[in-house]
């Protein structure tokens, strides 16, 4: 034997383990009850505590003073050995908290890949023609030296492998490292059957654990969800509607102030419901739910919703996505059904050619027609960065003969379109007593949207 390098003459650095013969077999029975006795000293252990204790077994056994046992994991769909236990009774080591990935190239990726066991004698001396390599970092960085090793795989009750076990250095009792011999591998025999599928059985059970603490605290979150949900069940009428109006001015302040557009809106489309003969209960929807039509902004860039300069293409189909993202956020409680319609086909056109399912006529929702004819209005009669708010009679001219934007036959249901013109003095009388109520704007900010801005600007609706 050579001191220097602990490796025998006439020897091979790296070997493989033998056949196991019966003798050798019959020997291990003492080995196996040491094994199990050892294990089951302590129930109700974490895979760290056992595997700690396992490998501290296996060093007392082989005389090894030092090692890592390995757990295999899969993460993404690759396979990682998980360091659970380090241990050195030369160097101070710090918490087992490192991964290797399992393949050829590392000695315990290779173990873990082939499920042989491997003797080395001397790790700075691996022949090439072997695929693994030592990584001496750790020595380098630590100054402990590693020479021979002992590496073997934990197989579960299929045979699969679960594991990998890594000893280091046999020291003899004169004090010198020596290579593990191959009476050591039928001493930790057992780690790689018994032991391997009690780590098996400890880590399915701290796994199955670890889920049903999630389950717990998962079931908790929604017991909370869902008292919360009654709660907000149980509020009243009134309550439901602040929390629209708030919800409405929310999306009105996201894209800019417009002065109590939203409200405005509510007015107007609850007063042509009044005149088209809907139901009082229509009626009742319409006055408070017309001012979430823009709550689909919430979910649009803000620089897009407040660009000086024109849209571009890509930038004009997001804008007009704001129908389906209000739709999407609405249409989850029934009572936002109408809400829901609003958002969604505000924009729609009597001919066909609004966005975004280009639908025509009738086809389009009744509260979505009422509310364009309204947004509409308003929007041309409120003051922009970009252009003055109209007064009353232009807007009514605008709306009921076009220009070069609108073309009232294509855009408007005529009948409701017929209503606002024979009662047009209704909206004027809404706009009047808002101005009461108007807030000071924002000089940053602008008002809402609505397909009429000029032909410089591209609708932000």
């Amino acid at each position: 034997m050579d001191a220097g390098t602990g490796k025998a003459e006439g020897r091979e650095t790296v070997r493989q383990s033998e056949p196991v013969n019966g003798a050798r077999a019959d020997r291990q029975g003492g080995v196996v009850r040491e094994f199990l006795e050892f294990i089951e000293q302590a129930p109700d252990q974490s895979v760290r505590d056992v595997t700690g204790r396992i490998l501290l077994r296996c060093r007392t056994l082989t005389s090894a003073e030092a090692g890592t046992v390995f757990i295999l994991r899969l993460r993404d769909g690759t396979r990682w050995l998980e360091a659970m236990s380090v241990q050195n009774d030369v160097i101070e080591t710090g918490a087992a908290n490192f991964a290797i990935p399992v393949d050829e190239r590392s000695i315990a990726g290779y173990v873990a890949a082939t499920g042989r066991t491997l003797f080395i004698d001397d790790a700075y001396a691996i022949p090439d023609s072997w695929p693994f390599r030592f990584n001496s970092a750790f020595d380098l960085k630590s100054g402990f030296r590693t020479r021979s090793i002992l590496c073997f795989a934990m197989r579960s009750y299929e045979q699969r492998t679960i594991g990998v076990v890594q000893l280091i250095n046999r020291r003899g009792g004169d004090g010198r490292i020596y290579p593990f011999l191959a009476e050591h591998e039928e001493m930790i025999a057992p780690v790689n059957h018994l032991v391997g599928r009690a780590i098996e059985r400890i880590d399915s059970l701290e796994q199955i654990a670890e889920q049903n603490r999630l389950l717990r605290v998962r079931n908790e979150e929604l017991r909370i969800a869902r008292e919360r949900a009654d709660a907000l069940r149980a509020e009243t009428e009134r309550a439901f509607m602040a929390t629209v109006e708030l919800l409405g001015r929310a999306a009105e302040r996201h894209d800019y102030d417009t002065g109590n557009h939203t409200q405005r809106v509510n007015e107007y489309s609850f007063r042509l419901a009044r005149l088209a003969e809907l139901p009082d209960e229509f009626c009742s929807e319409i006055r408070y739910l017309a001012a979430l039509h823009d709550v689909g902004k919430m979910a649009v860039d803000k620089a897009i919703l407040h660009k000086p300069a024109r849209l571009t293409d890509e930038e004009y189909k997001e804008m007009q996505r704001h129908t389906v993202y209000g739709f999407e956020i609405l249409s989850v409680h029934e009572r936002m059904a109408m809400a829901a319609e609003i958002a969604h086909s505000h924009h729609e056109k009597w001919d066909g050619s609004g966005y975004p399912r280009g639908l025509v006529g009738e086809a389009i929702p009744i509260a979505a027609r009422i509310v364009a004819i309204a947004d509409v209005y308003d929007a041309l009669r409120s003051d922009r960065p970009y252009k003055a708010g109209f007064d009353h009679a232009r807007t009514v001219e605008i709306m009921t003969r076009g220009d070069s934007r609108i073309d009232p036959a294509r855009h408007f249901d005529p009948r409701l379109l017929r209503l606002f013109a024979e009662n047009q003095h209704v909206f004027d009388e809404v706009w009047t007593e808002s101005l009461g109520r108007r807030t000071a704007m924002d000089p940053k900010e602008r008002s809402d949207e609505a397909d009429v801005e000029p032909a410089p600007v591209r609708s932000r609706g």
